[in-house]
């Protein structure tokens, strides 16, 4: 697959999740389960239900014990996030296992999966925008400002999505060697969080 068939992928799932538009709302994975596909769709659901907890824990009036559930929640959110980036390096990393190194091979700063998971918030921070640089009820200069911020973010998609395929390229022929880090997060690990542990 190509880089922009994966942005296609998360465009979709945003026009799903907005029709009914509710973090409450179950993820409807049109793809196969084990594919690809459906991986790249569980991934842009969790980062749209992600975004719109973001929104709900902002206000300032928010109930605080409605606040720390929903703070709760978006680090459960973070680590399904962290997992399913990691499953899918999985499948690049097979991918990849048979591909000898050329001498003079080097590593990427970053995997496909995290690069993919910039794309996934890319695609939400497009559509949000694209929504803000129309919105009836605000100013024109609202409208320039955001319409400035979006022309950026198309630029940014269609040089992510180049560099993506360029890797995948280096990756295939062995002039880039992939590695993986996995991300090692101690907040909600109660034998590493010492707020946990000595309690």
């Amino acid at each position: 697959m190509k880089a922009i068939e994966y942005y296609d992928i998360f465009v979709k799932q945003i026009a799903d999740y907005h029709a009914v538009d509710s973090v409450d709302a179950p993820c409807r994975n049109p793809y196969a389960d084990g594919s690809f596909e459906a991986l790249l769709w569980q991934k842009s659901y969790i980062d749209t239900v992600q975004w719109h907890l973001e929104d709900l824990v902002r206000p300032t009036d928010v109930d605080p014990t409605e606040a720390l559930a929903l703070k709760r929640r978006i680090d459960r959110s973070n680590q399904e996030r962290t997992d399913l980036v990691e499953r899918m390096d999985d499948r690049f990393l097979e991918r990849y296992a048979t591909v000898a190194p050329a001498p003079d091979a080097r590593w990427a700063t970053e995997t496909p999966a995290w690069a993919i998971d910039r794309l996934s918030i890319l695609a939400l921070k497009i559509y949000h925008f694209g929504i803000e640089a129309s919105r009836p009820q605000a100013s024109a200069e609202h409208h320039a400002r955001c319409q400035t911020k979006l022309d950026i973010l198309v630029k940014q998609r269609d040089d992510l999505t180049q560099a993506i395929d360029w890797l995948a390229d280096e990756l295939a022929s062995g002039k880039k060697v992939m590695k993986v880090y996995r991300q090692m997060k101690m907040y909600n690990d109660p034998s590493l969080n010492p707020k946990l542990y000595n309690k």
